[in-house]
């Protein structure tokens, strides 16, 4: 797991949230997450069956945050899980051995480990840089990344805040994947910013 990890706004335009999500896989997005908090069940099916269908189409993991229902009835690629929502024991359990399990570890060493323990597949640590989306302490320090691939050996995906320009030294540091949001769907042009992360990344 290697790139810019997509995650999706609180956006029920659909039509919307397709068009810009496809200029960031056109950009070089490697993975998609589904991640809508306020959607009712009928419209975050919806969403997610047309995401899947999309990143079929470019040949790109889609992984759905929390629901773990919505992930195994459209057959998506993997589950992502936080905090508050399935463990990562309960999430493998679920999807099998075959599907991508991700875990919020926030900026927690330990939860990394035990994410690693109960099966997870990548941990994601953050936030750290102040997010447009996301209210969280910003706590994280930049020194967990090195910490983590000592100790914890999983892909380590890093998020809150983050634009080209401050993701790049979390790269430096060994940072797997960078998680965005507004960066790409705020953006006058996402897919030249989704471009430009994928560069942080070189083949």
């Amino acid at each position: 797991m290697k790139g810019l990890y997509l995650v999706t706004p609180d956006w029920d335009d659909t039509q919307k949230l397709l068009e810009i999500t496809e200029l960031a896989l056109k950009g070089g997005a490697a993975l998609v997450q589904y991640r809508h908090k306020t959607a009712d069940a009928g419209l975050r099916r919806e969403q997610a069956e047309c995401l899947l269908s999309l990143c079929r189409s470019y040949q790109r993991p889609l992984v759905i945050n929390d629901f773990v229902d919505l992930c195994l009835a459209i057959d998506a690629d993997g589950i992502h899980v936080g905090g508050t929502d399935a463990t990562v024991a309960e999430a493998r359990a679920v999807v099998g051995p075959g599907k991508i399990v991700g875990a919020s570890c926030y900026g927690d060493l330990q939860l990394a480990r035990a994410a690693h323990a109960a099966g997870a597949s990548y941990v994601a640590y953050g936030g750290f840089y102040p997010s447009r989306v996301k209210k969280y302490p910003v706590t994280t320090s930049t020194d967990i990344i090195a910490r983590s691939h000592a100790e914890v050996p999983l892909p380590a995906v890093v998020i809150g805040g983050m634009t080209v320009e401050n993701a790049a030294p979390l790269v430096a540091a060994g940072a797997d994947m960078v998680a965005a949001i507004s960066s790409i769907y705020l953006a006058a042009d996402p897919q030249a910013v989704a471009r430009r992360f994928a560069g942080l990344f070189p083949a």
